[in-house]
């Protein structure tokens, strides 16, 4: 069990990435504070799946978007286990209009759901960490954090934002032992509340052949694949990478300035670059270079 004596806090965990999220932390030995806004029944199901793993849970309701509910949901993590040692900021919306159409209003309300919370929740969890000289901080961001496309100008702000955010904290707590990361999952199977911020599927259904087409490795990514990235940045032998976002694609690539300009071309198989080994077949950036990993099981080294 990698994470036993850990605690960690995970929002968004009722369902989808943040449920498998803390699923798979249970299952590897760490306790968990959970949040949710509203989804209470869902939680505590899983909270009970987690407690079935032979962990302690917490359930913290509330909208860590509200800065003193976040820093209060942390308290409470604190007080049941008496540390946060791991960090998980997991909520956002995904909003697609055309920029003319965006009111100053939704502007708002999407950054403060989607970039604010993780400011939130790390200022309330980093003293705990300093004092201790460890931590690990994990933001969940998306395409949207690495690329710009059309109709996306709110979550691409607010996500570039994040990932922004993530590499300062990164920056600045280093001496303390103390990594931030962001893991940015691509096309995902997860279950989708709101099909009508995804137009890109009005017509392709997601996961179908024609879509998957389009990955090089033939599938979306599982819940599975994106916990198990998370679980990579905790884990005690992740060492020096910190800082670098993981790409969770399924080779599907976006070209990165913070990756000295590599990318893939039509009709190019290899990318070149980084070390470490794969991470069932998703595509990383480690050391600041990309690279095509294989279709394997284990975790980088880093």
């Amino acid at each position: 069990m990698r994470l036993q004596g850990k605690t960690a806090l995970i929002t968004g965990a009722s369902r989808n990435i943040g449920r498998q999220v803390a699923l798979t932390f249970a299952r590897e030995g760490s306790d968990l504070a959970l949040n949710t806004r509203q989804s209470r029944r869902e939680l505590e199901e899983v909270a009970a799946q987690c407690r079935e793993r032979g962990v302690q849970t917490h359930i913290a309701m509330g909208d860590v978007a509200d800065p003193e509910r976040a820093a209060g949901i942390v308290a409470e993590g604190i007080a049941a286990f008496g540390k946060v040692d791991i960090l998980v900021s997991n909520v956002a919306v995904r909003p697609h209009k055309p920029i003319l159409e965006i009111s100053n209003e939704e502007w708002r309300q999407v950054m403060e759901i989607n970039l604010f919370p993780a400011f939130y929740l790390i200022k309330a969890a980093l003293p705990g960490m300093m004092e201790r000289r460890s931590g690990s901080i994990i933001a969940l961001g998306g395409q949207s954090a690495i690329t710009g496309r059309p109709d996306t100008a709110l979550v691409t702000t607010a996500k570039t934002g994040l990932l922004g955010l993530i590499r300062a904290v990164a920056a600045e707590m280093a001496p303390y032992n103390i990594r931030a990361n962001m893991v940015n999952p691509g096309s995902t199977d997860t279950e989708r509340a709101h099909p009508e911020w995804y137009p890109e599927f009005q017509e392709t259904a997601r996961g179908s052949a024609a879509h998957v087409s389009g990955i090089p490795l033939g599938r979306q990514a599982t819940t599975q694949d994106i916990a198990d990235a998370c679980l990579f940045f905790c884990i005690g032998r992740v060492g020096l990478h910190y800082r670098r976002p993981a790409e969770c694609g399924g080779g599907t690539v976006y070209r990165l300035g913070e990756a000295r300009g590599w990318g893939y071309l039509p009709g190019q198989r290899d990318w070149t670059g980084g070390g470490g080994q794969a991470v069932k077949g998703w595509s990383w950036v480690a050391g600041g270079m990309l690279r095509r990993c294989a279709a394997t099981a284990g975790h980088s080294g880093g």
